[in-house]
């Protein structure tokens, strides 16, 4: 299995190639906990210029979005170091002071340095944003040329400079975003870069006689699908690879987003948003070095040996039970322990990928490591009561009266394991039902946990009185299923995955409380 999900592609070019640089990329120089959402963030010279002479022998040219948080200090940087221009980016919103001070900031700075910035990006994507008319930014547009001598030009996604085509006269050329991942109808990565062909083309006709420039596209590496639209290092490579052949044989500019993954962007657009990068945050190198392999998963070997090893613990602990308590399971409980360990075992390595990734803050890292933790538990536990014919405990033997509870330490761990589960899944269900855009799917650790609770409900079957909690819990969550199926759409797996889960947990909670409740 692991040797199938990690066979590494082979491209007819190398994402970075050191023999055909980059054309530019989109450059943004915060690392770790640094933030521009925080005013007062300040990135010095020293960071700044480490990174140009890392992009430096990857691309010519660096495209900037803002002269805020220490950005100014890019162009003469860039000057420093030799070899780079800079697409200067004026950020422009509902302020019109902050607009200002960017607009003069970045005037001063094309004058000072006349041979590194080779032009202006005035605004990016404000008109998406809603934070300006379409006058007001002409007005701006028209005031920074009478300015400057490099040309300027605007940012937005191409469906916008369609809706605005009178912002066409104002600029020197046109620069447009696209990007297949967030097309209102998510486009597959094998398919990308056909399609930034056929939109360019698109705005080639619409806008004649000025250059158009693909100010923004790319692939993340990381994050949810959107309908068969899935982020992948080898789709991330395959995208990147593709869409620069393409500029090369047609002879079309191009910007990829992005340099360096940034953390910070998941704060507003979920795991996706920080993996756009070329380099990754932490180490500072490059994805796809050039020479070596490309995969989903790098470090599959060591994935593939715990989960060996949670496998084995499973039966090993299966075995331990019934040599202290000697007596004959059923064959259905050797089959329970055998399909929890294996499904356990096989997807170990992916749980504990996704929560590496998807681990968002101290709330994020609390409920992934707990989902993770419970899917750990789940087949260890579960095994154990499979070959001693014990049943799933109900929330009331957890947290019920006391003179009621059917407590032990096997009852307790696991149902709290249960609770952690049904908890973290409601939650998951009720995201992807009210606030679906950006939250990750976490069919991986989910299905660790739920398969043992439903192979130990199918084992044990009783009958009684079907406790309120357990029905709540399986209500929302076959409810949830069913909507979040219909408005995902059956091309993304990773959806339909999560929601058969989902589906099972909810049988499993109906029926499974139902028959236990009388113990």
């Amino acid at each position: 299995m692991w040797w199938w999900l990690a066979t590494p592609i082979t491209l007819a070019r190398a994402p970075i190639d050191p023999n055909d640089k980059v054309q530019c990329v989109s450059y943004a120089p915060f690392r770790g906990e640094q933030t521009p959402l925080n005013a007062w963030t300040h990135i010095e010279a020293d960071q700044i210029e480490q990174d140009l002479r890392q992009l430096k022998q990857i691309t010519d040219c660096v495209r900037t979005y803002s002269i805020e948080n220490g950005l100014d200090q890019v162009p003469s940087v860039a000057t420093k170091v030799g070899g780079l221009k800079v697409i200067q980016g004026i950020w422009l919103g509902s302020n019109r002071a902050k607009n200002f001070e960017q607009v003069a900031t970045a005037i001063r700075l094309t004058k000072e340095f006349p041979d590194t910035i080779s032009a202006l990006v005035v605004g990016n994507e404000v008109l998406l944003r809603g934070e300006m008319t379409t006058q007001d930014l002409i007005a701006i547009i028209r005031s920074v040329k009478a300015q400057v001598s490099v040309p300027v030009t605007y940012a937005d996604v191409w469906e916008y400079w369609l809706k605005n085509r009178e912002v066409y006269d104002a600029v020197d050329f046109v620069t447009i975003h696209i990007l297949p991942y967030w097309e209102d109808l998510p486009v597959k990565a094998k398919f990308a870069s056909a399609h930034v062909e056929a939109i360019r083309e698109r705005m080639a006709v619409a806008f004649p006689g000025k250059e158009i420039l693909i100010g923004e596209t790319g692939w993340p590496s990381e994050g949810r699908m959107r309908d068969g639209a899935l982020p992948s290092r080898t789709n991330q490579a395959r995208v990147v690879s593709e869409i620069l052949a393409l500029a090369k044989t047609q002879k079309f500019r191009v910007n990829l987003i992005e340099a360096y993954d940034q953390p910070w962007k998941r704060r507003l657009e979920g795991t996706v948003g920080g993996y756009w990068g070329l380099l990754d945050s932490v180490r500072r190198q490059l994805k796809y070095p050039p020479g070596q392999p490309i995969s989903n998963f790098p470090f599959w070997k060591w994935y593939m040996g715990s989960g060996m090893v949670l496998s084995v613990l499973v039966f090993a602990v299966a075995g331990i039970t019934l040599r202290r308590r000697p007596w004959t399971p059923r064959f259905s409980a050797w089959l329970g322990v055998g399909i929890s360990a294996t499904s356990a075992g096989i997807l170990l390595g992916i749980a504990a990928d996704k929560m590496y990734y998807e681990s968002y803050g101290w709330g994020g890292w609390l409920q992934w490591g707990a989902l993770l933790l419970a899917g750990i538990l789940s087949p260890i536990f579960c095994a154990q009561a499979l070959v001693i014919g014990r049943n799933l405990p109900s929330f009331l033997d957890l947290l019920g009266p006391r003179e009621g509870r059917k407590w032990s330490k096997l009852s307790a761990v696991l149902g709290l394991t249960v609770a952690v589960t049904a908890v973290i899944a409601a939650e998951t269900a009720l995201g992807f039902v009210f606030d679906p855009r950006y939250r990750d799917f976490p069919y991986a650790s989910l299905t660790m946990a739920v398969v043992p609770f439903a192979l130990l409900m199918l084992n044990r079957p009783q009958i009684g009185v079907r406790p309120i909690a357990e029905a709540v819990f399986a209500g929302l969550l076959a409810l949830s299923a069913v909507y979040v199926l219909l408005n995902e759409g059956r091309d993304n797996w990773q959806a339909m995955w999560t929601c058969a889960i989902y589906l099972l947990f909810a049988l499993t909670l109906w029926r499974a409380r139902a028959e236990q409740s009388q113990g």
